[in-house]
């Protein structure tokens, strides 16, 4: 008998449904309460209507285990008003311009000889990397997080699901 393991992230890919197909970057994340920690941080950091907007975007979503690894305290005070430009600059880290659908991280790291560099709507890079059987993100401290789902489709680009939150210099 083979046993079944679910990670969180596995769980939080089960609550995908055909209705994303309808909704946009924000109403997905919404959608989802293991994008809870999410959403509240978007909401602080002033980025709902950014992310309502247009488009397209490509975000690389952390689950909500990926924030409970940042220390309480530091997490609380980057919700502050305070710290939304910090907050700001974290999330879209979070964010490429334009739509990426898995297939095209797979040929970008195909190309690179298993990297890819993004450029993120705050100007710095993430790595892409291919390892240990999957895809991750590097960040620029060189700390990864592992891609758990690809291409969940919104009406303004496209989610990847992240385990961890990866962190700009």
């Amino acid at each position: 008998m083979k046993k079944i393991m679910l990670s969180i992230a596995a769980v939080t890919l089960l609550v995908f449904t055909q209705r994303t197909q309808a909704q946009d970057i924000v109403d997905v994340a919404a959608s989802v309460d293991d994008f809870s920690t999410l959403v509240s941080a978007v909401k602080a950091a002033d980025l709902v209507s950014t992310l309502k907007s247009d488009g397209p975007f490509t975000v690389f979503a952390p689950v909500n285990s990926g924030f409970a690894k940042i220390d309480a305290n530091a997490l609380n005070s980057l919700m502050e008003p305070a710290n939304k430009e910090k907050l700001s600059a974290i999330l879209t880290y979070h964010v490429v311009a334009g739509k990426l659908a898995a297939a095209d991280v797979a040929a970008a790291l195909e190309a690179g000889n298993g990297k890819a560099e993004l450029t993120t709507v705050n100007g710095a890079t993430l790595t892409a990397v291919s390892k240990d059987g999957g895809i991750f993100l590097m960040d620029a401290n060189g700390n990864y997080s592992k891609i758990a789902k690809t291409d969940v489709e919104a009406t303004n680009g496209v989610i990847h699901v992240i385990e961890d939150v990866v962190m700009p210099k």
